[in-house]
C-alpha cells in the first residue's frame, strides 16, 4: 500500500522532534512523508536537520485551509495536539477553552468536514496526547465529530513498560479510519472502550530491559560534569527526586521541564548501586540539620546525576541502544531545548505498533 502521510506532530506551542515521522517510516507502510508543520522554529530547524530540508514548515496550524492540504493528497494524519489543556502537570489546565486546543480544533471542525465533502479527507488518522485527555470535554468533541464524519474510531491508554520498554510514559492515543476501511476490533469492544493493549497482541507483559541498556555507563568526566545535579539543588530539593538506578526496570514519564523542576518531571540516576539511598538521605538530612555546611558531600558518593538527552533519546526509541546512530542536533540548539523538546515528544516504538494496527485490515 503506497500512502502518502501528513505529519502534524504538535501544534502550536509545543516542540516536535520527529517521533511521529520516524513511527511510520519504521512501521509496515510503504509510506512517505509529504509535509510537516510546527510554528516554533527551533523545533522545524531540528526536524529538517533529521528529515531533510524543505518538509517542514513553520506555519500556524490555525490558518491551514481544505484547500491548502487537498493538493497533498494525504492519506493519513498524524497528530499531537498540545497537551498543556490537560495535563495534570498545569494546574490552569482549561481543556477546549484553552487557545493552545483551538488550532487542533481548527483542523478536526473546520477543515477535515471540507475535506470529506469534497472526497479529499484522510483514510487514516493517528492522534497523540497525554493519559488525562480521555477525560476531558475534547475528547468527547473529537470522538463526535469523528463519527459523525462516519469514521470508525478505536482509542488507548498505553505505557512502553507494556513493550519492554524501562520508561512509564503513559499517553492516551486514538486511530480513526474511513469506509469502507475497517478495524479488528475485539470481540468483547463497545463504543467507548479506552483499550490498554493492542487488539491481535493481547496485553502485553514483556519482560522490561533493565535502564543500563539504555545508558552510556562509561561517560567523560566532561560529560559527567555537565549531567552532574548541584549542590543548591541537591540540598534543597534532593530527597524528592525519584531516584533510579541502572539496573531498574522503570524511570517516571520525562517531561519538558525536565532539570528545570524536581518533581514529576523525570526521573534522576544513581550510578552507585552498592550504596542504600535511603541510607545516605538520611546521614545526609541528619548533618544538614546539625548546620554543617557541606552536608551535600555526604551525597557525592551516590553518583547522581541527569540522564543525557542521548539516553533520553534511547528510551523513547529515536535511536537504537547500543548502536551507533545518532540524532543531529543542529549547533545552535541548547541542553534545555534539547530536553524540552525530548520532553514533548513520543515514544516511537509505541506509535510505531499502533501504526502497524492501523494500517492491518480485517481478513474477509
Amino acid at each position: 500500500m503506497q500512502l502518502r502521510a501528513l505529519d502534524l506532530p504538535n501544534i502550536d506551542e509545543l516542540l516536535p522532534i520527529g517521533g511521529l515521522h520516524l513511527a511510520f517510516t519504521r512501521s509496515c507502510a510503504k509510506a512517505s512523508i509529504v509535509k510537516a508543520f510546527d510554528w516554533d522554529q527551533t523545533a522545524c530547524q531540528v526536524y529538517e536537520a533529521n528529515y531533510g530540508p524543505q518538509l517542514v514548515s513553520k506555519a500556524d496550524i490555525s490558518t491551514l485551509t481544505a484547500s491548502y492540504l487537498s493538493p497533498l493528497h494525504a492519506s493519513i494524519w498524524l497528530l499531537s495536539p498540545s497537551c498543556q489543556p490537560y495535563t495534570v502537570l498545569n494546574p490552569n489546565a482549561k481543556g477546549t477553552s484553552d487557545p493552545r486546543a483551538k488550532s487542533f480544533f481548527h483542523l478536526i471542525d473546520t477543515v477535515l468536514p471540507d475535506l470529506v465533502r469534497s472526497g479529499d479527507q484522510p483514510r487514516y488518522m493517528l492522534v497523540e496526547n497525554v493519559a488525562g485527555f480521555q477525560d476531558s470535554t475534547a475528547r468527547t468533541n473529537l470522538v463526535a465529530t469523528l463519527t459523525q464524519l462516519g469514521y470508525s474510531v478505536q482509542e488507548f491508554l498505553l505505557s512502553p513498560l507494556q513493550f519492554g520498554i524501562p520508561n512509564s510514559r503513559l499517553r492516551y492515543y486514538l486511530l480513526a479510519k474511513f469506509p469502507p476501511l475497517e478495524f479488528n476490533f475485539p470481540a468483547s469492544y463497545t463504543t467507548g472502550d479506552v483499550l490498554e493493549y493492542i487488539p491481535g497482541q493481547g496485553v502485553v507483559n514483556k519482560t522490561v530491559q533493565q535502564l543500563k541498556h539504555y545508558l552510556d555507563m562509561d561517560l567523560s568526566e566532561s560529560d559527567a560534569k555537565i549531567y552532574k545535579i548541584s549542590d543548591r539543588i541537591l540540598t534543597r530539593w534532593g530527597r524528592l527526586f525519584d531516584i533510579v538506578v541502572p539496573s531498574g526496570t522503570k524511570s517516571c514519564c520525562f517531561t519538558r521541564g525536565y532539570t528545570q523542576l524536581v518533581e514529576r518531571s523525570g526521573s534522576i540516576l544513581q550510578m552507585n548501586e552498592l550504596l542504600n539511598t535511603t541510607t545516605v538521605f538520611n546521614n545526609f538530612l541528619t548533618l544538614l540539620a546539625r548546620g554543617d555546611t557541606e552536608a551535600v558531600r555526604e551525597l557525592d558518593q551516590l553518583g547522581l546525576r541527569y540522564f543525557s538527552p542521548s539516553e533520553l533519546l534511547r528510551l523513547l526509541h529515536f535511536v537504537d541502544t547500543k548502536k551507533s546512530a545518532s540524532f543531529n542536533w543542529p549547533p545552535n540548539v541548547s541542553l534545555k531545548s534539547k530536553y524540552r523538546l525530548i520532553g514533548n515528544s513520543v515514544n516511537v516504538e509505541v506509535v510505531r505498533q499502533l501504526i502497524n494496527y492501523l494500517l492491518d485490515e480485517p481478513s474477509s
